[in-house]
């Protein structure tokens, strides 16, 4: 009975009070609409800033003449320093190959014999950690100069100038994006919180009189509540709407011709929808009812 009440009143002060409410639909809708286009791209970026960084890796160069059973043991001992992910071996042969499909006309025939060494490629946990590795594989000696950590490893090598750019750029994406993302919702929280304030403005004098009879702070804050997560709810629903209407007559014809469109690596719009329809109205509700705390002093 009393949900009932509450849900009525919340309609009824819709009705009465339609252009706040309508403010507050509207802020919430473009609110929605720019979350609805921001998380997929942060996703995307993301995504693409990952796999830059897993192209991190350490080449652990060995020695001439290296026995099978060396090769085990530094193999074992690579697994088992930290940060390490995977190794894998890539034998001179491979390595010469690799580099005639690369490079076709480089004239590898004049060489006469592979100068190329075994090489053990090292894939990190944590990228940011690279150097870790290479200093435990090949650490600095007295003489201040790297040596092998065992006779088997004649060099170890990490690229370190392209992982410094690498890294750098990948870190810089998710920092920028991180902070976008929180000025966003900062911004989308105010917005809404102060919409709403002005129609809890428009109706102090019965809030004020409400108090006065002796209504809890909970009976009156409830109609608003409902009020603000039915705006909500309705500024949601129009945005995942248009959302999806683009969706579907724009990006889902063009994703069969342009992979960047197709974004494989981001949410499910069912999801995203959800997190949408959710997000506006716990958003709603809370700035409502926050909002209202500075109405029931009295």
């Amino acid at each position: 009975m009393r949900l009932g009440f509450f849900v009525k009143e919340a309609y009824r002060a819709l009705s009465r009070n339609a252009a706040p409410s309508l403010a507050a639909m509207l802020t919430i809708l473009l609110t929605a609409l720019v979350l609805g286009v921001f998380i997929p791209i942060v996703q995307a970026t993301t995504s693409a800033a990952d796999q830059v960084r897993s192209r991190v890796i350490v080449n652990v160069y060995l020695a001439s003449d290296v026995s099978p059973a060396d090769k085990l043991a530094l193999r074992q001992r690579i697994e088992r320093t930290p940060n390490v992910e995977r190794v894998e071996y890539v034998s001179k042969e491979e390595a010469l190959a690799q580099e005639r499909r690369r490079h076709p006309k480089a004239g590898w025939e004049l060489l006469g014999s592979n100068p190329l060494p075994d090489t053990f490629r090292v894939t990190p946990v944590d990228p940011d950690r690279v150097q870790e590795i290479v200093d435990a594989l090949y650490p600095v000696g007295a003489d201040g100069r790297r040596h092998g950590a065992v006779p088997a490893i004649d060099e170890v090598r990490n690229r370190e100038q392209d992982t410094k750019k690498i890294l750098s750029a990948t870190s810089i994406v998710k920092v920028l994006a991180a902070g976008l993302a929180g000025l966003l919702v900062f911004a989308s929280i105010a917005l809404v919180a102060n919409t709403i304030r002005l129609s809890i403005f428009a109706r102090r004098r019965e809030v004020e009189v409400m108090r006065l009879v002796g209504a809890t702070n909970w009976f009156i804050r409830w109609p608003f509540v409902i009020e603000g997560m039915l705006v909500g709810l309705m500024g949601g629903v129009l945005a995942v709407l248009l959302l999806w209407i683009v969706k579907d007559t724009f990006l889902d014809p063009l994703s069969d011709r342009f992979a960047l469109v197709s974004l494989p690596h981001t949410i499910s719009f069912p999801a995203l929808a959800a997190v949408l329809l959710g997000s506006c109205v716990a958003v709603s509700a809370i700035g409502s009812g926050v909002t209202l705390r500075r109405f029931l002093r009295v």
